[in-house]
């Protein structure tokens, strides 16, 4: 099974209160998800975030199809990070890091994917074909999205 890797780390002008008060909220991910994505939660417990929190949702990544898509939330520290896993869904294995550090100018939030596609050399080429790109763009409308929420000039995103 190959394994790959995304990262981005994005600058935020807010407080680390701010920050993580958005984004421990599961209901405010489909804010920061295209709509192209299809992306709709189908469950979940109207919870702030806690380890062991399990959201469903359902998407459609490519030609209209609708997939469900099961994480669980497995850890969680309080304004610095929290790891959602996939349990069901479209990879063969997604692990999501989102990290949360105070800067003397807001808030530098770093996500860091690990995933794996299923089907061996089909899952790779459909990877470079599709989903490495899928990602790339996914991140990049997030980036967008909350400058639009938190940053009154651009953001600076890097990429990885």
């Amino acid at each position: 099974m190959k394994v790959y890797k995304k990262e981005t780390v994005q600058h935020i002008n807010a407080t680390l209160d701010e920050c993580w008060a958005f984004f421990s909220s599961p209901g405010n991910l489909q804010k920061i998800t295209p709509k192209t994505m299809g992306f709709e939660i189908t469950d979940f417990d109207n919870q702030s975030m806690y380890a062991g929190q399990i959201i469903q949702y359902k998407i459609s990544p490519f030609l209209g199809l609708k997939l469900n898509w099961v994480t669980e939330i497995t850890k969680v520290k309080d304004k610095a990070y929290f790891i959602d896993e996939q349990r069901f869904g479209p990879y063969s294995f997604w692990h999501h890091k989102h990290f949360f550090e105070a800067t003397p100018t807001g808030v530098k939030m770093t996500d860091i994917v690990h995933y794996a596609l299923p089907l061996g050399i089909l899952g790779r080429i459909v990877n470079a074909l599709i989903v490495k790109k899928q990602l790339k763009e996914i991140f990049d409308y997030r980036c967008v999205k909350v400058d639009q929420i938190f940053n009154k000039e651009g953001s600076k995103l890097l990429r990885f």
